[in-house]
């Protein structure tokens, strides 16, 4: 067979034939896979039943989506054709209508929004309270007009991973007999073979966004998942993504591998110690959804630097970093300076 006409089942891109390992190498992920993996992994894919809907459904989000494009720091930004895209909510300057969308950018899946803007501007003031030192205008209401319901561009996979552990587990027990102390050694051979299954990892597909922003910001709520329609979009903005799967798939195998990890290491106990001889985590298949994740979302330019701010539209959990206004906090430190020098001065006066 030609190796080219495989696909990586984890990344999408092709696999090609390693003759040191004698299977199935992907290039771009590291993944491989026997000969009969892939077959049996393709067949499966072959007898799944196809959707006579997608062109359908694609031509009517292509037809009702806007594209907005910002020439300052390049963000392209989606909205419905009933939204109106003043600033790009990631430099602030303005945008332009820039046409249609490709149907392959549609997504099949989306979250909705439970926290209103009202609430997320009470939350972001609330955050805002003990940071003394933020910038004035930081909390002005011209900053606040820039919170924006944004839907994030989200790939979230299931993977597959067949999980294998070699190790040797050591159990000790001493005890005293008369002037003897005595300790028994005994060593177990520890396997682990398993499949794990890890679903509902989740990477934004979006440059422009901090991924540790947007991971400090987890987990979202499964249970909410619908099929995704154009009705979820109106009133909000979308970002389009520009890192695709495969530009994702590094962060989502090392969360796969983790989450797999310690499972199995969970699994082995009772044992004095443990010695591990081979351990490894191969993802066989990634299932993928490209979903629309709810975020509110704010950023703030200061001193050359943008600080982003960023809260969870379905459960609310919030995260962010603020701006240190150095001239408030030089303020603040000469002020309490004074302050001891003068309790200094005093106590002196007295002691005279």
């Amino acid at each position: 067979m030609e190796a080219s006409e495989y696909k990586c089942p984890n990344c999408g891109a092709d696999l090609k034939f390693d003759p040191t390992i004698q299977k199935l190498g992907c290039e771009y992920c590291d993944s491989s896979f026997t000969i009969e993996e892939i077959k049996k992994i393709y067949a499966e894919l072959e007898a799944m039943p196809t959707d006579e809907a997608v062109e359908e459904v694609k031509d009517e989000f292509v037809e009702h989506t806007q594209l907005y494009h910002c020439k300052s720091c390049g963000a392209e930004i989606m909205a419905d054709d009933q939204q109106t895209a003043l600033f790009c909510y990631y430099c602030h300057n303005p945008v332009i209508l820039s046409g249609k969308l490709s149907g392959d950018y549609k997504p099949n899946k989306v979250i909705g929004f439970r926290y209103t803007r009202e609430q997320a501007l009470d939350a972001f003031k609330s955050w805002c309270k003990g940071r003394k030192f933020v910038p004035s205008d930081f909390k002005s209401s011209q900053q606040l007009e820039k919170m924006t319901g944004l839907y994030v561009p989200f790939w979230v996979a299931d993977c597959d991973v067949d999980a294998n552990y070699r190790a040797i587990g050591k159990k000790e027990r001493t005890w005293t007999s008369g002037e003897y102390v005595y300790t028994e050694t005994k060593e177990y051979r520890v396997v682990r073979n398993a499949r794990v299954l890890t679903k509902g990892i989740p990477a934004d597909g979006e440059s422009k966004i901090d991924d540790l922003l947007m991971e400090a910001i987890e987990p979202f709520d499964y249970k909410d998942v619908k099929d995704f329609s154009m009705s979820y979009l109106s009133g909000f903005f979308a970002d389009k993504y520009d890192v695709d799967r495969a530009g994702v798939f590094p962060r989502i195998r090392e969360r796969a591998d983790k989450v797999s990890r310690e499972l199995i290491h969970n699994s082995v106990k009772g044992y004095s110690s443990i010695k591990i001889e081979n351990e490894s985590y191969n993802i066989l298949k990634t299932d993928w959804n490209y979903m629309m994740l709810p975020v509110w979302f704010m950023s703030y330019k200061y001193k050359d630097k943008v600080y982003e701010f960023a809260m969870n539209g379905q459960t609310g959990k919030l995260a962010g970093t603020p701006p240190l206004s150095k001239p408030k906090l030089v303020a603040f430190t000469s002020f309490i300076g004074a302050i001891v020098s003068l309790i200094l001065f005093l106590g002196g006066l007295l002691i005279l």
